[in-house]
């Protein structure tokens, strides 16, 4: 005989989902908010691997991906594991989630005066880049190219998970970042800490190959449609272009950090 509760189950269209066997399989989660989520295998695995991440909040997976989980975390105990479909029905319509979904806060952006001690190697400015897969792939060529961080604008930049840390591969967790208020303060304060500011802008006399002299190194990129703004391009020690020999206008933003970080990873004497 049915309970009264089986009875309001069916009246409100939930029907219970057994295996073989009779085991219940996961039922649907609620959905929600989707600007903390993480989704796919490298974003979740690097992300759970990142000890400046907060405590997670819900992490859902199928099941073959809770066994791999728990085989690489085995003190990861929060699983609930759901069907594919469920997961997608907590994300934006077509993300690719590879059967995993992690809701977590950002790990703690640094100071200028953290990301910028010690001044080595390059780090890269994104004056108002707004796109998330541009700067997701612009994480993901820091990541490869060696960069220390990437500091970002905090009103003028998207939230560091969804499609921009899908787009990353993982390197958000990777790769240092500050979110500053003012960009030019930023810049100022890089320099007083013994950093050297280049911008990259198309209507410069000098090429990036040019301006390179192997010193800790500030790549400033402006946005997708306006590039660097005024005052951002006047804190910037040099302003240099990456040649185009082939007459094409412009490159996409995420393609031109690739390319400067290519050759500002370069040895120089």
């Amino acid at each position: 005989m049915s309970s009264s509760n089986e009875r309001n189950d069916r009246k409100k269209g939930f029907r219970p989902h057994l295996q073989k066997g009779g085991n219940p399989r996961p039922q649907r989660v609620s959905g929600g908010d989707t600007k903390d989520w993480l989704w796919g295998v490298h974003a979740v695995e690097a992300a759970l691997d990142n000890p400046a991440r907060p405590p997670l909040k819900r992490l859902l997976a199928t099941a073959d991906r809770a066994a791999a989980l728990s085989r690489r975390f085995p003190r990861l105990k929060a699983i609930e594991i759901v069907d594919g479909q469920l997961i997608g029905q907590q994300l934006p319509q077509g993300a690719v989630h590879q059967g995993l979904a992690l809701r977590v806060d950002a790990p703690a952006s640094l100071s200028i005066e953290q990301i910028g001690a010690e001044p080595s190697g390059l780090l890269l400015v994104l004056d108002q880049v707004t796109d998330p897969q541009n700067v997701g792939a612009i994480f993901r060529s820091a990541a490869a190219f060696g960069a220390r961080g990437v500091i970002l604008q905090d009103r003028h930049a998207p939230a560091l998970s969804g499609a921009l840390a899908k787009a990353a591969a993982g390197a958000v967790d990777k790769i240092p970042n500050a979110v500053v208020v003012n960009l030019s303060r930023a810049l100022e304060q890089l320099t007083d800490l013994g950093w050297r500011t280049v911008g990259l802008d198309g209507s410069s006399q000098s090429s990036i190959d040019e301006v390179l002299d192997g010193s800790p190194t500030v790549l400033v990129l402006g946005s997708e449609g306006e590039g660097l703004r005024r005052l951002v391009s006047e804190h910037c020690d040099v302003l240099a272009k990456i040649p185009m020999p082939g007459g094409f206008e412009s490159l996409n933003v995420s393609n031109a950090a690739a390319i400067a970080l290519y050759e500002a990873s370069k040895p120089r004497r």
